[in-house]
């Protein structure tokens, strides 16, 4: 336990000088330095390869734009993200604008972090309030006790969620009634469906293609939600995976491997994985973010977007993910720093360069309307993604409380279950009150640092 320990307290240190290096060598860019009488600042952000390009190219149209700012990214893989921009805030680097997480709301005010950038938003005739997703820019409200009321502390990055992605070229190979985008399939028609499209597909005696291929920690929310149960009450003070109806589709999920084998074992996964097996054509279901569009548009097969299955409410759910653009509290240049969020959040000329680069739907609501229904841009269906902000997306559990190391529990030891080596209503039992302890720590914690 020790040698671990000190293991990970080595990374840690690494990591924060790696990521204070970084930042420091761009002279005083962390703190809104001036250099050659142009502003400096320091944009520290996450994505996927196509992401990556996509916000450095907007970033250079913002300088060409500005031309009195200087602005040096620091470009993170999403994996890597959270350690590093922890790194840089304990080694008091913290970026002039940077992305994060929305459930890091209350504690990044409360600590100091983030600077209230409400003025600059209000104020700028470049930023149209009535015009964004008011989900979205609630995110990143909070009036010291609540979230979604008082100051901006952020603006969306982007806001939307996983829709459930099927392929379409599986379907009518095998001659399967392609699914209805206005009715979801219950659960019990999605297994059915899924144990179709489950073959072995060049007659070696192994199944190389396969109806699903989810990740839990992404694809378990719309299950459980649509099934009439949550991971925390409404009061945001007690943990419910010991419900009934979260056990059942819990263990459904589960099932997908392990008694209808729709889904690759960890084994298999681990040759090949089920992201790759989706890039690939050999999965008929796989979750798709807007972000995906871009490394989509080449797959191999036609796909399109339709409602995640629903449970006993009979009423489909998905999850509403966000990140926030956030502005460094220890900047030296506020007004440029928000400028630079503002710009890469709501201004028009940002936005569409994010936009046409397909990594992201439309922060405008009257451009999204726009974009979705727009045939030139795959996939068909994109209006799946407005509905799940308009009509049945929830945030995620985590973001309700003062940290998210509750929620996280959950995740860190459930694979005995997708194995099938513990039943759900065991797992629960066990992780109840583990999670309910972390929970009760984050309640304390946020008295302790409101008080201060």
């Amino acid at each position: 336990m020790f040698k671990a320990s000190k293991k990970i307290s080595v990374l840690l240190l690494l990591a924060i000088l790696v990521v204070g290096s970084i930042l420091a060598g761009c002279g005083n860019q962390s703190s809104g330095g001036k250099d050659g009488g142009k502003t400096e600042l320091t944009f520290m952000f996450r994505g996927q390869p196509k992401e990556l390009e996509a916000y450095k190219s907007t970033v250079k149209k913002y300088e060409e734009s500005h031309p009195n700012v200087k602005v040096t990214v620091v470009s993170v893989a999403p994996d890597q993200y959270d350690t590093k921009l922890k790194a840089a805030i304990a080694g008091h680097k913290i970026p002039d604008v940077f992305f994060y997480n929305p459930a890091q709301v209350k504690a990044y005010v409360n600590s100091g972090i983030l600077l209230d950038i409400t003025k600059y938003v209000e104020g700028s005739k470049d930023v149209k309030l009535s015009d964004m997703w008011e989900k979205g820019i609630n995110k990143y409200r909070f009036d010291g006790k609540e979230l979604g009321q008082g100051a901006i502390y952020g603006l969306p990055k982007d806001i939307s969620g996983f829709a459930l992605g099927y392929n379409k070229t599986m379907f009518e190979k095998a001659g399967i009634p392609l699914p209805d985008k206005d009715k979801p399939y219950t659960l019990d028609q999605f297994i059915d469906v899924a144990k179709q499209l489950t073959k072995d597909t060049n007659g070696d005696g192994k199944v190389d293609q396969y109806g699903t291929g989810f990740n839990v920690q992404w694809s378990l929310q719309p299950i459980v939600w649509s099934n009439g149960a949550d991971f925390i009450d409404k009061t945001h003070t007690k943990v419910t995976i010991n419900d009934p109806k979260f056990i059942e589709a819990l263990q459904w999920f589960a099932d997908q491997q392990n008694k209808y084998k729709v889904t690759p074992s960890i084994s298999e996964a681990q040759t090949l994985d089920t992201y790759q097996r989706w890039m690939k054509g050999q999965l008929a279901f796989f979750p798709v973010g807007p972000w995906d569009m871009a490394t989509y548009a080449t797959l191999p097969f036609e796909y399109d977007l339709i409602p995640w299955p629903v449970g006993s409410t009979g009423k489909t759910a998905a999850w509403i993910g966000s990140l926030g653009i956030g502005v460094g509290a220890t900047t030296k240049n506020a007004k440029a720093a928000a400028e630079l969020a503002t710009y890469l959040s709501a201004d028009q000329e940002g936005q569409q360069a994010l936009v046409d680069a397909q990594i992201q739907l439309p922060n405008s609501v009257k451009v999204a309307d726009e974009w979705a229904a727009n045939t030139s841009i795959k996939p068909a269906n994109k209006q799946e993604f407005l509905d799940i902000i308009n009509d049945y997306g929830r945030s995620f559990p985590g973001e309700f409380t003062y940290t998210s190391e509750w929620y996280d529990e959950f995740f860190k030891n459930i694979q005995p279950v997708l194995d099938g080596k513990k039943t759900a209503a065991q797992y629960v039992k066990e992780e109840q009150p583990k999670m309910q302890k972390l929970l009760d720590a984050a309640i304390q914690q946020e008295k302790q640092s409101a008080k201060k």
